[in-house]
């Protein structure tokens, strides 16, 4: 099995609404379509998918961000998702390998990630822990509209 790695294209939107319909994000098409139109026209952003014969089975949501704590930059996961239909089978690990190499492109020092603490993200848990990631903090979110 081929594994590629590549920039999200506006033909991959189907693929990737269903992918963040397994993330927990349900998500039509059309709004993929409206999010990325302004997602793409930050530098700072990247887009990238897993493709196996010509399936997005694997996406992930980077940006690149200042530290406010020290001097430099460090890349953000900010969304993370590889098909149930292909896990165990190195996407993910693949994935998360292309976007450390987006970050070091990019002039990052370091790549964080949240992932939630409900107990269907257990395994990804385990994916970040075995793919050298530490588990560091408890993150807070707060809707405000």
């Amino acid at each position: 099995m081929e594994i590629t790695v590549r920039a999200l294209e506006k033909k991959d939107y189907e693929d990737l609404s269903n992918l963040m319909e397994e993330l927990g994000y349900p998500s039509t098409v059309e709004e993929i379509e409206e999010r990325y139109s302004q997602l793409n026209c930050h530098p700072d952003y990247a887009s990238l998918v897993a493709v196996i014969n010509g399936t997005v089975v694997g996406f992930s949501g980077i940006c690149r961000m200042h530290y406010f704590e020290t001097n430099g930059t460090y890349a953000r996961i900010l969304a993370f998702v590889v098909s149930s239909t292909v896990r165990k089978q190195g996407v993910g690990s693949t994935l998360l390998r292309a976007s450390e190499q987006w970050a070091l492109a990019n002039n990052c020092t370091g790549v964080t990630l949240n992932s939630g603490n409900r107990p269907e993200r257990q395994a990804a848990h385990v994916f970040y822990k075995a793919n050298g990631y530490m588990a560091k903090s408890t993150g807070f979110s707060k809707t405000l509209i």
